[in-house]
Formats: C-alpha cells, structure tokens, sequence
C-alpha cells in the first residue's frame, strides 16, 4: 500500500487528465471523477480509479485537487450537498487549480475553514505541453504550512512552484500571467503577418528572432502553431476571454490601468465572437489576417 496521500482528482479536461496521470506516474493513489466516460476510462487504464460522484471521488482523500474551466464550475463542485466542502473529510488540503477570480478563490477558503479542511489556490501556466511534461509554472496563494504539504505533490506537476501570498494571490498572479501572453501572442501574430506580407522566409525569421530578445517561451510554444496554421487547442480562445476578463475586472477593481491588455481583450472577444472561441489562443494570428486583408 502506498504511504502517499490519497488524491481525488476533480476536472479531467485538456489538462487536468495528463496532470493526474503525472501524480500517478510519481506513485500517488488517484480517484478522479468528470462529467465524461471517456475521461474517466483513461484515468482507470493509467492506474487510477474513476469515481461516480463528487461525494464518492473525495470521501476518503487526503488531498483533492480541483482544475475546472471557470469561477462558476468551481463553485459547482465545492459547494452543495453533493459538493466538496459537505463530502470531504475534516482536515483535508483542497488545491483548485483552476483559473478562476481571486474573490472567488477567498470566498472558497474561508466557507472551507467552516468545515475544517484547508485550501490553496494554484493556478498553473504552460499549456497542455507543459501539463504533458509535468513543467508546469504554479502559483500559489494560501497559508505557508498547507503550501508546503502540499509542494511535494506540486512538484510531480511543475517546476516552477512559488507561494505568492496570502489566499488569491495565486489567482492575481495567474491573472497577469494571462495579460503577458495574450498581448505577446498578439505581437507574435502580428509579426507573423509583416514577415509573410513582406516575402520572408517565415521559419527562418521565427527561428533567429526567437534567439533574440524577442524570444519567449509564447514564441517557442506556439511557432509551429503559426507555421502550419495549427490551432488545435491546447488553451482555448473561450478561456483566454474569460481570464481578460477577470484580468481586465481586477485591475479596474485595484485602479491599474492596461490600456494593451484592454485591447488585446477586445480582440479575444471578436475572434470568438466569429466562432473560433473552440480554437487555440494562437489563432489570434486568424484575427491578424482578417484585418490584414487575407482571407481565412
């Protein structure tokens, strides 16, 4: 039997299916459940075993990890008589590593507290790529002792694993991740565009411009999405609007001023506003082209 602690595992979509995968590579017992079959199938034949419940998932869990696509999901699953805080057990550590509101995030751990169980916010940064190789950058807000309880887990996710403060901060942190690579996805599209409407070699410009400081680990992901027009989505437009949104509602709330991350909000919105919400955030390029002319 394992001494590890038990994990149930909540969300099993682009990323929270490889992410539980890597806890039981490092030998964590898993009960996951989601709302699909074959979801659950998967984490049964990696070794895990597949809840149908909420209420059966986290019974008997030390730790349960959350990874939801938004603020009302995570309240879905935390609250209610078939919820996380009515069905796990008192002095459980609860990781919601969803992207989600900060206030959301605060009003979680204090209901939380009621009920005797313990709660960090964890967002993550790195795409489905990063989840695949367990290489995840995740920032973390909640008390020091359940952060490091909880690292060693972390650690078979990520590389990068920092407590940014108290609860939320993680949520805020992850809140400006989402500005940064939204606006450097957006001067990337750009950029693709200039290059290819000027006659250069594309592949060859992407290459020795990511050996410069115009380099980024958003030009590394994504340059192969921009080469072959590949927008499979690893992070969906659909997601990336609703974090502008709560990057966009935060900074009004505090007073910061984004007048880049305004815009580039706005044209998230309108891409999926003409239907490629479903497509990778690198389609941003897409939204380049139409302006530019080209027909996509």
């Amino acid at each position: 039997m394992s001494t590890l602690p038990k994990i149930a595992w909540i969300g099993l979509g682009i990323m929270g299916s490889p992410m539980s995968e890597n806890l039981l590579k490092a030998g964590y017992p898993v009960t996951g459940y989601t709302l699909e079959q074959d979801k659950l199938d998967r984490l049964a034949k990696a070794g895990g075993t597949a809840a149908k419940s909420i209420a059966e998932a986290v019974a008997d869990a030390d730790v349960v990890i959350t990874m939801v696509p938004a603020s009302p999901q995570v309240e879905a699953i935390a609250y209610g008589p078939e919820g996380i805080l009515e069905n796990a057990k008192q002095g459980a550590l609860l990781i919601d590593m969803s992207s989600i509101t900060p206030q959301t995030s605060v009003d979680l751990a204090k209901a939380a507290a009621d009920k005797g169980i313990r709660v960090l916010d964890a967002p993550v940064s790195g795409g489905e790529a990063g989840a695949i190789e367990a290489v995840l950058s995740i920032m973390v807000g909640g008390e020091q002792a359940d952060f490091d309880t909880a690292k060693p887990i972390l650690e078979a996710l990520g590389k990068t694993i920092v407590l940014c403060g108290p609860h939320g901060s993680g949520q805020t942190v992850k809140a400006a991740n989402q500005l940064i690579v939204a606006v450097n996805i957006q001067a990337c599209a750009e950029a693709v565009v200039f290059l290819e409407k000027s006659g250069v070699d594309l592949k060859a410009a992407l290459d020795v411009l990511n050996g410069g400081l115009a380099g980024s680990t958003v030009l590394t992901r994504k340059k192969d999405n921009f080469l072959n027009r590949d927008f499979a989505p690893g992070f969906r437009i659909d997601l990336h609007h609703k974090d502008m949104g709560i990057v966009t509602d935060a900074a009004r709330n505090v007073g910061a001023s984004l007048p880049v991350g305004a815009v580039v909000a706005q044209l998230v919105a309108s891409l999926r506003a003409q239907g490629d919400g479903g497509l990778d955030h690198s389609a941003l390029l897409r939204a380049v082209e139409r302006l530019s002319g080209s027909q996509v």
